[in-house]
């Protein structure tokens, strides 16, 4: 069984091998090297065997777009592409996650969110277990929040863009929040799209909540950008840096004083500019923030390959750092808690015994180690039997408090460690390392040991390798021309 779910993930593999051979070697290697975290994750029971780390990576560009609703998002995605792939308007028009990407074939083609769910090539690979675990049954519906659309445009080649919902009208929908979220975490650039025509703190309220104030203390706010979108309607009253100041303090409010922000529109809907002076400054302030955001978009593809190293290096020294300590302290707490109930089991049933020995009770007195010798064989045969049935109920109460301190300890992951991954990698080594055959006084995590730390170092030797081979094509410190270092001239794929 074991090894026909492992020929399942190795052909997962296998096909994302044969996608990046010819497209990125360095990629090709990330791959290979996170089989060898699979193997100690595997063992440890952070994954399951059907599972791979590999698989939880987006391996090509993505690039998501969030926002309120009338924002311009699909309007911005249109003329990104050059089609018109999008529907757009000034409701909402579509209230499902799209995720465009590139494909040969020239019709458009729609398809339905089980073709992302189960494709670990793309962001959203068995996102309907993830659904399923915040609200029961949504897991199901992995259709009414997930589409595909696959379109013949060279903007899409090699990257992945992701049209979101409107925020205002989903902000209670916790199974969209969630989608929101493992995005947001994947993405390697979010553009996050404001109303110019809205731009009060009361009306960006729900939006700010849940697009600003959760990338405020990110490692990764970088990746963020924030587009003042539609700012054409401020030619009438000539105000756009009265607009783009309070749009500014919205965002302050919520915590934000730092990061790159933009003001755009769409040509194509724009107001028409009479006043030449006031048309050439906002052509001019649009096309010059447009540029930055293409720049920032043509980053991405190299990016790329360094945010999934980091990928790699930072779920390696989860292991070791973290999953492995954490999961060896709470089975130091399960022990300590079993054998605490354990000996006041035996204590209690002791004061039992003594006090049926003190009241003369008759069953006492065969107890009675005393009395023991001179008792007819047939009472001490009962008593032989009572003492068999007597360990065999203790024995099987040491397993029901064994399976009820690890249930709290269980329960106590979730409120002791916030980080969503952390939880679950903890959680299911834990889980392993307290099944009945485990040896209860065994607090070395399964699977963890000398051999597997060597393996994890071994792992993070290898993605600093990577990242230097990636300098090599990206940069040139020893400033020596191209002849004596020909990786430099390379374009990333």
């Amino acid at each position: 069984m074991f090894s026909n779910v492992s020929s399942q993930v190795d052909r997962r593999l296998d096909s994302l091998e044969g996608h990046l051979k010819q497209e990125n070697p360095v990629l090709l290697q990330v791959v290979q090297t996170f089989r060898e975290l699979d193997r100690v994750a595997q063992r440890m029971g952070v994954i399951s065997r059907d599972e791979s780390f590999a698989t939880r990576v987006p391996w090509w560009p993505l690039i998501s777009i969030l926002g309120t609703f009338s924002s311009g998002k699909s309007s911005f995605i249109n003329s990104f592409i050059g089609q018109k792939l999008q529907r757009t308007g000034n409701q909402a028009v579509d209230d499902k996650f799209t995720v465009l990407c590139y494909s040969n074939d020239e019709q458009v083609r729609t398809l339905p969110g089980l073709a992302l769910d189960a494709d670990p090539r793309f962001p959203f690979y068995q996102i309907s277990q993830q659904l399923e675990h915040v609200v029961k049954g949504e897991g199901k519906r992995i259709d009414a929040y997930l589409q595909l659309k696959t379109c013949q445009t060279e903007r899409l080649r090699g990257k992945i863009l992701i049209d979101s919902p409107g925020f205002d009208a989903d902000a209670q929908r916790t199974s969209t929040l969630r989608i929101t979220e493992h995005i947001m975490d994947l993405s390697d650039l979010v553009l996050v799209f404001f109303d110019a025509r809205h731009p009060e703190p009361g009306a960006m309220k729900d939006t700010l909540d849940h697009l600003v104030k959760n990338t405020i203390n990110r490692s990764d706010s970088n990746k963020f950008l924030f587009i003042l979108n539609q700012i054409d309607c401020t030619v009438r009253e000539d105000n756009l840096e009265d607009v783009t100041a309070a749009w500014q303090r919205s965002l302050a409010q919520s915590g934000l004083t730092a990061g790159r922000f933009y003001q755009i529109y769409n040509k194509d809907a724009a107001l028409p500019i009479e006043n030449d002076t006031l048309r050439k400054r906002y052509e001019g302030k649009r096309q010059q923030d447009m540029d930055e955001i293409d720049e920032r978009i043509r980053r991405v593809e190299v990016e790329r390959v360094y945010r999934i190293i980091g990928v790699l290096e930072h779920t390696a020294r989860l292991l070791l750092h973290q999953v492995a300590p954490l999961t060896r302290n709470l089975l130091q707490r399960w022990r300590k808690y079993t054998l605490m109930l354990d000996v006041m089991l035996v204590v209690l049933l002791g004061v039992g015994v003594q006090s049926l020995v003190a009241a003369g009770h008759p069953v006492g007195s065969w107890l009675d180690l005393n009395t023991w010798a001179v008792q007819p064989l047939w009472i001490q045969v009962v008593v032989a039997i009572l003492a068999l049935a007597g360990v065999s109920s203790i024995t099987l109460l040491h397993f029901m408090l064994r399976k009820v301190t690890a249930r709290f300890l269980t329960m106590r992951i979730g409120q002791e460690i916030p980080e969503a991954d952390l939880q679950e990698y903890v959680r299911n080594a834990f889980a392993k390392n307290t099944q009945p055959w485990r040896p209860l006084l065994n607090v070395q995590p399964s699977g963890w040991g000398r051999a597997a730390v060597a393996r994890i170092e071994k792992v993070l030797k290898s993605t600093d390798q990577f990242v230097q081979e990636l300098n090599d094509r990206f940069t040139n410190p020893s400033g020596r021309s191209d002849s004596h270092n020909p990786t430099i001239s390379q374009e990333p794929s």
